[in-house]
């Protein structure tokens, strides 16, 4: 990892402009709009060193500028991405970043290519009826909710930084500006693929695939099908990354096939949240009165978002169509397989159960356990964690959430009949997540100017399974007053 001392002072000759330059079809170059008085909001220093950034630098006055789209190192060429998109499953065939930018590509210290983007950098060709702009919690809850994946291991993009704009946005009130630099493997979504198939050009959707196995999946050019292979290797990504979801209790909120990376990783953080109590039924968006996007619903919607992407692939997989079908259903298959496999082995590691055990003997006492904790609208963070403790001999923390303790006590027998190891469990189960009470509590004091409660979050959930003193609040579940929770997309 590159020191901080060792860092470049800009990115001055180091951004890549690789998307613009090999999909130019799909980038438009753009700038980003002024910004009046840049203050710097919160910086991920760890993140900037891994980049080779100087986070000095960064926060000083041309540091802003750039963070803000305001700089644009030598070399550079921001562009809107141009990309189609399923919302709430109707199809908006030009999305595009109406809001955002991509700053280019850089190398980081591990030799990984990385995107810069900016989100709230003002309007672009793609804005339509929005203001191309973002405010302050937004932006933060971007921020705390990747930072506290990545800490988990989840798959994530990432936030670097966020920058107060001193300009006012109207969203309903008037709330402070914000403008949040994202870095990410990249931002290739199913919906890039949708675009680049509508738009009739053969050239284009195979020069999309081409840079989509040179950037994520390099293995798929050896392959006897490698946009075959590379379907493949999109499905299993998803399968693996929906598991982890899944585990940790994290519903995205909104799922169109423009918010679904081809690497893999998590991107747009809007109407997130994590659960509280266990409930496949929970929904945390605004917007989403069906409940399509609903936690219990995210692997079908993941499989339903990858059906339209084997669907912009078509014409790679075979000239004949029927042929073509065939193989993206055979591929297809294999999602449910991949998930409910990754599911299964999360879930009994989450148990601390030994991985010889048949899904025989783990699968009912799973799904018992799942319709225990639904019945008792039980809190899923801190029942996980608190069976580490009942795996050590210490059951009442486990049993005191039920309504009917009972009915735990008979299926914890059964359980830890199977030797639960504890320390397993601990390194799976995290203590600290971004509770909702908590995230609300941390933005409204930051769009008020106070940024304690922000960074006392950040700490907390920087080190999600290492409990520690003085910390409680931010493992507590959410007070019986904080009411039923709804999150807004920013726009």
């Amino acid at each position: 990892m590159t020191s901080a001392a060792q860092s470049t002072v800009s990115l001055d000759g180091r951004l890549d402009a690789r998307f613009a330059r090999e999909l130019e079809e799909m980038a438009i170059p753009w700038q980003a709009e002024p910004v009046p008085d840049p203050r710097l909001l919160v910086l991920n220093e760890s993140l900037a060193a891994g980049l080779g950034l100087d986070p000095d630098y960064l926060r000083g006055s041309d540091g802003l500028l750039l963070l803000t789209g305001n700089l644009v190192p030598s070399g550079a060429t921001p562009v809107a991405q141009a990309y189609a998109g399923h919302q709430f499953g109707s199809l908006s065939p030009r999305l595009g970043d109406g809001r955002a930018l991509l700053l280019g590509e850089i190398t980081d210290a591990e030799g990984h290519l990385r995107d810069v983007h900016l989100k709230g950098s003002g309007r672009t060709p793609f804005a339509r009826g929005g203001d191309g702009l973002a405010v302050v919690g937004p932006m933060l809850r971007e921020y705390i909710v990747s930072e506290a994946m990545h800490a988990m291991g989840i798959p994530t993009t990432r936030s670097l930084a966020v920058v107060a704009t001193g300009r006012p946005v109207l969203r309903g009130t008037m709330l402070p500006g914000a403008v949040l630099t994202r870095v990410a493997s990249s931002h290739l979504r199913v919906g890039s693929f949708q675009y680049a198939r509508a738009t009739g050009d053969a050239s284009l959707l195979r020069r999309l695939a081409d840079h989509a196995i040179s950037r994520h999946y390099p293995g798929a050019a050896e392959a006897s099908h490698p946009y075959l292979a590379l379907f493949q290797a999109v499905i299993a990504a998803q399968a693996s990354l929906l598991a982890q979801w899944m585990l940790v209790g994290f519903v995205h909120g909104v799922m169109n096939t423009d918010n679904m990376t081809i690497s893999g990783e998590t991107i747009d953080y809007g109407p997130c949240a994590f659960l509280d109590a266990f409930d496949p039924a929970t929904v945390y968006s605004s917007i989403d009165d069906t409940g399509r996007y609903a936690y219990g619903n995210q692997p079908v919607m993941a499989e339903w978002n990858l059906t339209r992407l084997a669907e912009s692939l078509l014409p790679l997989f075979h000239d004949e169509q029927e042929q073509a079908v065939a193989l993206a259903q055979e591929a297809l298959a294999g999602f449910r397989r991949q998930y409910s496999g990754a599911w299964s082995a999360g879930m009994r590691t989450k148990l601390g159960l030994p991985d010889h055990l048949d899904d025989d003997v783990t699968s009912p006492l799973v799904d018992e356990l799942l319709g225990l904790l639904q019945a008792g609208e039980v809190d899923h963070t801190s029942f996980f964690r608190s069976l580490g403790a009942a795996a050590r001999g210490n059951p009442e923390a486990a049993r005191s959430v039920f309504p009917d303790p009972a009915a735990f006590d008979a299926w914890a027998r059964r359980w830890s009949a199977l030797g639960p190891d504890a320390d397993r469990m601990d390194r799976v189960n995290p203590v600290y997540i971004p509770r909702n009470h908590l995230v609300e509590e941390a933005l409204a004091a930051a769009t008020a100017g106070d940024l304690d409660p922000l960074q006392g979050l950040l700490d907390a959930v920087g080190s999600p399974y290492d409990e520690r003193p003085g910390l409680e609040r931010y493992a507590a579940a959410a007070p019986e007053d904080f009411g039923a929770y709804r999150t807004f997309c920013g726009t």
